[in-house]
């Protein structure tokens, strides 16, 4: 399966976002200085961030002279993507029209609100290339094979980056669930989402 072209199919956006997660607030000079990459080149990968809803820009606020600083921050629920929280209510409202069409049969449902959220998380990781298998009552989201495993040599920060992206999306839709983790496995293609009710 080739991964699709979606705002994290470059690495450089990855390492960006990877930076971004790890610190808000960042404002380009960092950026560049810490990828190497050229400040145009980082602002292009920063635009698609944001048109994907994972990342907010804020001016800075002064109190001195001089321009104020563009300031670069993963969406979160703290920080905002009106990107990210339209897609998520765009989500939900297909996954309602949906479940009407073909109702579950399954025991104990989840709430409207952690429904949603997964919407919102299988939308958002199909337009990043994976192919989820959702299991409502163990909580889980399967992605294997994982489109991103041939970058194996950077496999930590990758799932990093994703679980955090995950957590965002999670937290941009609204609810109880937030992400536990990735099972461990000695098979670089394999990936097992565990979610928990926060």
């Amino acid at each position: 399966m080739a991964v699709a072209y979606s705002a994290i199919s470059s690495y450089s956006r990855v390492e960006i976002m990877h930076l971004i997660q790890q610190r808000p607030r960042r404002p380009i000079a960092e950026l560049v200085a810490a990828t190497g990459l050229h400040a145009n080149t980082v602002r292009e990968h920063l635009q698609r961030l944001i048109e994907a809803g994972y990342v907010v820009a804020e001016t800075e606020r002064r109190t001195t002279r001089g321009r104020p600083r563009v300031l670069y921050t993963a969406a979160t629920g703290e920080s905002s993507s009106f990107v990210a929280a339209q897609r998520a209510k765009d989500a939900a409202r297909r996954g309602d029209l949906l479940r009407r069409v073909y109702p579950s049969d399954a025991g104990e449902a989840l709430p409207d609100d952690a429904l949603h959220q997964l919407d919102a998380l299988v939308e958002d990781l199909t337009e990043a290339g994976f192919d989820p298998l959702v299991d409502e009552s163990a909580l889980t989201l399967d992605l294997t094979p994982c489109p991103h495993a041939p970058s194996s040599g950077h496999r930590g920060t990758l799932c990093r980056v994703h679980v955090g992206l995950m957590d965002g999306v999670l937290a941009q839709a609204g609810g109880p669930l937030k992400v536990d983790g990735i099972a461990a496995s000695c098979d670089p293609a394999q990936c097992v989402v565990h979610l928990s009710v926060g």
